[in-house]
């Protein structure tokens, strides 16, 4: 199965990029998805990225994971992908983990899935997290059940670390993390 991870336009490029080179050095399947018309898809900070595969192309599919990288205006454009939403709703419904990073679990509060829940975010949306009654932290990551949240670009690298001692284990986490002089 593996594990999705959504990119849009405005997309923060380290939180993305840093969570498929971490998780393509320990041989999780990671496929990065443009929920664009087609693979290319333009980072926050004009850096061009060439995604997999376009969301057309895996919106029938199931991942073990479903990964929203935060940034601007790729959050909104995230939050505004029916199919996105559609694809998170049934992953968090069925036990499945969703992950969201920076202010991408906005996305997440708004859909009413952080609700008790214990969820960490960018600073600028505590609000939006609040609100939606999340009990916010200020950890680097966030984990309450099948929902992982982390802060920023700063935390990419614990974010990316968190992922993969849920979906293999500590041991290959600490070993990846130790390997890049984190």
């Amino acid at each position: 199965m593996g594990v999705f991870i959504f990119l849009a336009d405005g997309f923060e490029e380290i939180e993305g990029l840093t969570v498929v080179d971490l998780l393509r050095r320990v041989d999780i399947d990671i496929t990065t998805v443009s929920i664009q018309d087609t693979c290319d898809v333009m980072g926050a900070h004009g850096i061009p990225v060439k995604a997999d595969v376009t969301f057309d192309q895996i919106k029938d599919k199931k991942a073990d994971m479903v990964i929203l990288p935060g940034g601007m205006p790729g959050t909104l454009n995230l939050k505004a992908h029916k199919g996105v939403e559609s694809m998170i709703l049934n992953h968090y419904q069925d036990g499945s983990y969703i992950a969201a990073i920076c202010a991408a679990p906005s996305v997440f509060a708004e859909l009413g899935l952080l609700e008790g829940k214990t969820a960490t975010s960018y600073p600028s949306f505590e609000d939006v997290l609040t609100e939606h009654k999340c009990h916010y932290v200020y950890d680097q990551v966030a984990v309450d059940g099948n929902v992982i949240t982390s802060r920023g670009m700063g935390t990419a690298i614990a974010f990316a670390g968190k992922i993969i001692e849920i979906l293999k284990d500590k041991k290959t986490a600490d070993d990846v993390l130790e390997s890049i002089v984190y």
